[in-house]
C-alpha cells in the first residue's frame, strides 16, 4: 500500500533475473524455517500477524533481505547477527 491506496493484487514482479529471485526465495525460506536469522523470522511473523498470506510475507522478507545486503555492500561492512 502507498498512502491511502491499498493494493488488492499482491504479486511479485517478473522483471529481473529469475535465478536471483529463486535464490532469494530459498535464502528466506532457509532463514525462516531453521530460525537462523531471528530478525528475518520476527519480520515474517509480523507480516503474517498483519494478515498477509505466507507467500506475500516471504516476498516482503526477500525485499528486506535485499535492503540489508545493499546496506552492507554500500557501507563495506561485515554482517554481524547480534540477536
Amino acid at each position: 500500500s502507498s498512502g491511502k491506496f491499498t493494493a488488492t493484487i499482491n504479486r511479485i514482479t517478473k522483471r529481473g533475473s529469475s535465478r536471483l529471485r529463486h535464490s532469494l526465495y530459498l535464502a528466506v525460506l532457509c532463514g525462516i524455517r531453521s530460525s537462523r536469522n531471528k530478525k528475518l523470522k520476527a519480520f515474517f511473523d509480523k507480516k503474517k500477524s498483519e494478515g498477509k498470506p505466507a507467500k506475500v510475507a516471504i516476498v516482503a522478507c526477500m525485499n528486506k533481505l535485499l535492503h540489508w545486503i545493499y546496506a552492507l555492500l554500500k557501507r563495506k561492512e561485515a554482517f554481524l547477527d547480534l540477536s
